[in-house]
């Protein structure tokens, strides 16, 4: 106890001692003119950059617009920590010791770290790197034991084979890769968004720049945890020729079908929204387009999963690609007593009635809504309705149900009959009796 007390005394001994020093209150000056600059930037920068005077309301790129406003918070933190990195060694050339501006810096860096986490990160897992990791690190950094912890890490190692790891290079292998593939997630999101709302190009167009965008992010971020790692990037080459062998027997499929995808995203055959029917007799709205497979969403609300490779070798239906105008038919029968003349056309006007059916004078004849006799049948006559509406006859856009039920309701307003089927048998010869 006595030891503990006489520490404790000889600390406080020398807290008193820096106190009074003149070095101290000299570093206590270079750290409060290092932030009174930096608040005087922050007032000048935020008065001349509009983006971070005016809060955007609309527009284009609205959401990047909105993030960089919001970032004019953190203009203050930055330069704090920037600028308190400039006068540390200046101080410690100037008076020979800066031990209190590099904790100030420490300081700023932990509180620049809380500012970008509650601006811009939603992640819960980068939120504990930033609490249980970051801040330790930082103040590591503050009382100087930031260079000894890191070589005594250094120092600890293990053999996995030939190969000699260090723990070091584990903690930041593993610290960097999350963080690297979380921002490559993010720039993702946050890039395909920005490309898919460029209404100048064309689907497929935004289509292609979007998938070759996702791809170039994730090599990028790869390319950066390998160099971090320590390996060569050179070595990456016999790399890809074990790849390339990989791709060639195991990876056959997974290879063609990410080819198939860029060719459809080139050629431009099928686009985001074309209703497909494929060979079997599936069909659906093409709702995505990845570079694996794509997605046809069925008006019943399941989604049909097809490779893209289905897509290049085998025959499908778009029927809404170039043109979204579609025809359809009906077929009922009349009995053969009806006066035909009349009610094709009552049946004309009532299908030429309905408000999603294309008609108009100024149309072809071939594309008029029309009633025509099909053929003669066993009960009835055989009528024939066509008509042209746009989109697909299914879903909300059921009109060839809506057309049916109005043909059957002014048949019967005209006593106009559907006959069923019907049979005549005569008996020839008399018919014996016992």
């Amino acid at each position: 106890m006595d030891r503990l007390t006489e520490q404790l005394n000889l600390a406080w001994e020398n807290i008193l001692v820096h106190l009074a020093s003149p070095t101290f209150y000299s570093q206590v000056g270079f750290v409060i003119v290092a932030i009174l600059v930096a608040w005087v930037m922050t007032i000048s920068i935020k008065a001349r950059v509009r983006i971070f005077r005016e809060e955007p309301t609309s527009g284009a790129l609205l959401d990047m617009r909105m993030a960089l406003h919001n970032a004019g918070d953190l203009v203050l933190p930055i330069l704090t920590a920037l600028l308190l990195g400039v006068v540390t060694p200046v101080a410690a050339s100037v008076i020979g010791e800066a031990w209190l501006v590099r904790a100030a810096q420490g300081i700023a860096f932990i509180l620049l770290a809380f500012s970008l986490a509650n601006h811009f990160i939603s992640s819960t897992t980068i939120i504990f790197i930033l609490r249980w990791i970051g801040v330790p690190i930082a103040l590591l950094f503050i009382v100087g034991l930031l260079d000894d912890v890191t070589g005594h890490l250094d120092s600890v190692s293990f053999a996995i084979g030939n190969i000699e790891v260090t723990l070091l290079a584990v903690l930041r292998t593993f610290l960097f890769g999350i963080l690297l593939f979380w921002f490559g997630r993010v720039s993702n999101s946050t890039g395909q968004r920005v490309i898919r709302n460029r209404t100048g190009l064309d689907v497929s167009t935004r289509e292609v720049i979007a998938k070759l965008f996702e791809i170039g992010v994730y090599v990028l971020m790869l390319l950066l945890l390998l160099n971090i790692v320590g390996i060569d990037l050179t070595a990456l080459a016999v790399f890809g020729g074990a790849l390339g062998v990989g791709l060639g027997f195991g990876l056959q499929q997974i290879a063609s079908n990410f080819v198939s995808g860029i060719i459809i995203l080139l050629d431009r055959s099928i686009t985001i929204g074309d209703y497909i029917e494929l060979e079997d007799g599936r069909a659906g709205t093409l709702r995505e387009l990845k570079m694996r497979s794509a997605t046809l969403e069925t008006f019943d609300g399941k989604d049909i999963m097809v490779p893209n490779e289905q897509f290049i070798t085998t025959t499908f239906v778009n029927w809404t690609h170039n043109n979204r105008k579609q025809r359809y038919a009906l077929h009922f029968q009349v009995a053969y007593d009806t006066d035909l003349e009349p009610m094709l056309d009552i049946v004309r006007d009532t299908v030429r009635s309905h408000p999603q059916v294309i008609t108009g004078d100024h149309l072809p004849l071939g594309e008029r809504a029309d009633a025509e006799i099909e053929s003669f049948g066993d009960s009835g006559i055989n009528v024939l309705v066509e008509f042209w509406m746009e989109g697909i006859d299914d879903g909300d856009n059921r009109v060839g149900a809506d057309l049916l039920m109005m043909i059957w309701t002014v048949l019967r307003a005209n006593d106009i009959h559907i006959p069923f089927p019907q049979r005549e048998v005569r008996v020839l010869g008399d018919v014996k009796t016992s």
